[in-house]
């Protein structure tokens, strides 16, 4: 059995998403990874409305939108160095990392 790691990282600036994949690949890279990724998931938008004025004037209403980023990275047949370096990664603030591991039967 063989095992893969799933890392999904999510983001609400797409830029600041690009720049920690384009960092996080680059550690994985120096181990001699075998990488799928990385790939893009479906964004995720949600809107909000609400009133500028709770008690007058009802008809004026403002929206907010909120969109959120998202990539998936693969790592397959991940040595015991790799996995201590997926546990201590650190990133910048606002983005949020997920770490599934999976084995797989061949």
């Amino acid at each position: 059995m063989k095992q893969d790691i799933y890392i999904r990282i999510k983001a609400f600036d797409c830029s600041l998403l690009e720049k920690c994949i384009r960092e996080f690949i680059d550690q994985l890279k120096q181990f001699n990874a075998d990488l799928s990724g990385p790939i893009a998931l479906p964004r995720k938008d949600s809107k909000f409305t609400v009133n500028r004025s709770p008690h007058v004037d009802k008809k004026s209403r403002e929206q907010f939108e909120m969109r959120i980023s998202k990539r998936l990275i693969i790592v397959h047949n991940p040595t015991s160095t790799m996995m201590k370096m997926l546990a201590d990664l650190s990133f910048s603030a606002g983005v949020e990392v997920d770490l599934k591991v999976k084995e797989v039967n061949i």
